[in-house]
């Protein structure tokens, strides 16, 4: 039965996913290379919209399981589809993000907790966003890591039951069918903002999810790789003094895909297996104190700041010579 359910998922999410690309084209829905860009064609923009659209039509199939889930992912995906089509100000996204994670956290039962876990799952939801947000730059690396990582979460809710496990059959096989028109050397489609903000939303329901149930902090390393880089990024452009809400291009990913010129899928494929060997250590020792957790998040903070010096040089990195 699930196997003509995958087939059948798969047909419809290509239906969708050609029919937006005939009303991007039509509307002139397209990605412009510039001097950020790390692409030189001009691509349809928005192609993520399918991670949105799989779960919001699945009701039909499974009904209406998370609806307040569901209403946040709506509301972020519909002004960050807005974004990808118009310049819209900070002020009114943020505004947009905030209610969608409103919604998120009514559907969790996060507002029954103490505050301060309240705060830390608010941190986390929006650095989460911002972080994969920041890392689609290059084809291939939204769809490579959001499939380790789904897939990884479809592998532990086997064992242990935090979700839908078809809710979340549905998230990757969208997947699976964007990366069928991204992870290629020329990309028919960008995830756009529409993209990668609705993967991260989703991400961080089901990962919530398994930490609620299985009151288990270490299942936020499913996403280490990410964070290192989006963190360090962010610390270096701090100490050269410039502005982090500005676009760059100085992440790690940017650094060998722009400089030393390394294919994009290459590199994409060197940061999903990356996740995807960290994530079977995670489960091979099954991880469970909040300390080890900890320390494994500042090896591979060190690892990957060295990593960063020896490859990217202090000039680049500080600013300095």
């Amino acid at each position: 039965m699930q196997v003509y359910f995958i087939i059948i998922a798969i047909v419809i999410l290509l239906g969708i996913e050609l029919l937006y690309f005939k009303i991007a084209d039509h509307y002139n829905i397209i990605d412009k290379p510039n001097h950020r860009s790390s692409h030189a064609n001009v691509t349809i923009r928005g192609g993520g919209i399918i991670f949105a659209l799989a779960l919001l039509i699945y009701p039909i199939y499974g009904g209406l399981i998370y609806p307040w889930f569901l209403a946040g992912l709506l509301t972020i995906s519909f002004i960050s589809f807005i974004d990808d089509t118009r310049p819209l100000s900070s002020k009114l996204r943020i505004l947009f993000h905030l209610a969608a994670v409103t919604l998120l956290f009514i559907q969790l039962g996060l507002f029954t907790l103490p505050f301060y876990w309240i705060i830390l799952a608010l941190i986390f939801v929006i650095g989460t966003i911002n972080a994969i947000n920041f890392m689609d730059g290059i084809n291939g690396i939204t769809g490579a890591y959001g499939l380790v990582t789904l897939a990884s979460l479809y592998y532990i809710n086997s064992t242990i039951t935090f979700t839908d496990p078809v809710f979340l059959l549905v998230a990757i096989l969208s997947v699976l069918v964007f990366n069928f028109f991204n992870f290629r050397k020329k990309a028919k489609c960008f995830a756009g903002d529409v993209g990668s903000v609705s993967l991260a939303f989703i991400i961080v329901f089901f990962i919530l999810q398994l930490v609620l149930q299985t009151q288990n902090l270490a299942y936020i390393l499913l996403l280490l790789v990410y964070g290192l880089d989006a963190c360090t990024t962010i610390i270096f452009r701090l100490i050269r003094k410039e502005n982090i809400l500005e676009a760059h291009r100085s992440h790690f990913y940017q650094f060998w895909a722009n400089e030393k010129k390394v294919p994009h899928l290459i590199v994409s494929g060197i940061y999903g297996l990356s996740q995807l060997l960290i994530n079977i250590a995670i489960l091979s020792f099954n991880l469970h104190s909040l300390v080890i957790t900890g320390l494994v998040i500042a090896t591979g903070a060190i690892l990957f700041v060295i990593t960063r010096w020896y490859t990217e040089g202090r000039k680049r990195l500080t600013g300095n010579f």
